[in-house]
């Protein structure tokens, strides 16, 4: 995939947009600021049709936002470790300021398990939760599982890789 533009949201998180060929679906990676460095270039390396949108934020309103706005076939979410499933979580429930703007942030969010079978056991991921309660499918891995990932869900999807 070939990276095609960079811009920061209202929320301030980075944006990135990377395109493969012609058709195919879209897909959202998600990725705290301290675990995004080898992504863009896990993306690059992916042969595949389609568009990844990748998302740098803190919190789960950018998160959620950017779900609503490109309604992605499933999100990648870039973890420490790789997870099969979590629990229910309660974030507690703030008004943040940032840029000039401000938002709510926190709630509760559903128990979620990967779309995908793979290596990892439970725990709990924030991002994954509120892809689950926004009805998005979703698999949590490390930044390095990100194209061998994303490479195999496109093989298991319609008009595939």
């Amino acid at each position: 995939m070939e990276l095609t533009g960079s811009w920061t949201d209202i929320y301030g998180s980075v944006r990135a947009s990377f395109e493969g060929r012609a058709g195919g679906q879209v897909w959202l990676i998600s990725a705290p600021a301290d675990q995004a460095a080898a992504v863009p270039d896990e993306l690059q390396g992916i042969d595949g049709k389609g568009r990844a949108e990748f998302l740098v934020h803190e919190g789960v309103t950018p998160l959620l936002t950017a779900i609503e706005e490109l309604k992605p076939y499933g999100l990648l979410v870039v973890a420490e470790q790789a997870l099969s499933g979590g629990p229910a979580i309660n974030i507690a429930e703030q008004e943040i300021e940032a840029g000039g703007i401000s938002y709510h942030e926190g709630g509760s969010f559903p128990a979620w398990v990967s779309a995908l079978e793979g290596e990892g056991g439970q725990g709990v991921n924030e991002a994954a939760s509120a892809a689950a309660s926004a009805g998005i499918q979703v698999v949590v891995v490390t930044a390095a599982q990100i194209a061998s990932t994303l490479e195999t869900w496109m093989d298991r999807t319609p008009h595939g890789r």
